[in-house]
């Protein structure tokens, strides 16, 4: 009498997963590129802005604590670029940077125009913007309150 196979189960997803030495799930997928950064060894999201902000030159880079200020974001970061062309070049490579460090953008915004392009982070959000631009907004006056300021305007 012949023996009868079982049928192959279905995957899982757990068939996916790599297994270390002694047979247990690593918890990386098979064939993953280690193009993710671990959350351990992944640098912040301000210094990967800055670092961004600085390859690509921006001007009057200035961060502001807004926490007690806003709930939309903890910290707002302004800079400037000298044309249309590099305030675009600048926000595309904060974009870029970001991602790669494993930080995905929640909205773009501006990029057509390029006067002022708004990048949100979740916790952060970055401007930039043309220097005439920044002058006629004055968002550093708008948002940058020292804590004696913050005292007395509560």
């Amino acid at each position: 009498m012949p023996v009868k196979k079982k049928p192959p189960l279905p995957k899982s997803p757990l068939s996916k997963l790599k297994t270390g030495a002694r047979g247990a799930a690593t918890g990386k997928p098979k064939g993953t590129a280690a193009r993710k950064v671990s959350a351990a060894a992944r640098p912040s999201l301000k210094s990967v802005i800055l670092d961004a902000l600085a390859d690509m030159k921006a001007l009057e880079v200035k961060v502001l604590d807004v926490r007690g200020l806003t709930d939309i974001a903890d910290f707002m970061v302004i800079a400037s670029g000298t044309s249309d062309r590099h305030v675009r070049s600048v926000a595309q490579r904060v974009v870029e940077k970001t991602k790669l460090a494993g930080f995905r953008p929640h909205g773009v915004e501006g990029q057509q125009d390029s006067d002022w392009v708004l990048i949100d982070l979740h916790e952060m959000i970055v401007h930039v913007m043309l220097p005439r631009v920044r002058e006629f907004y004055g968002l550093e006056k708008l948002w940058d309150l020292t804590p004696a300021k913050r005292a007395a305007r509560a």
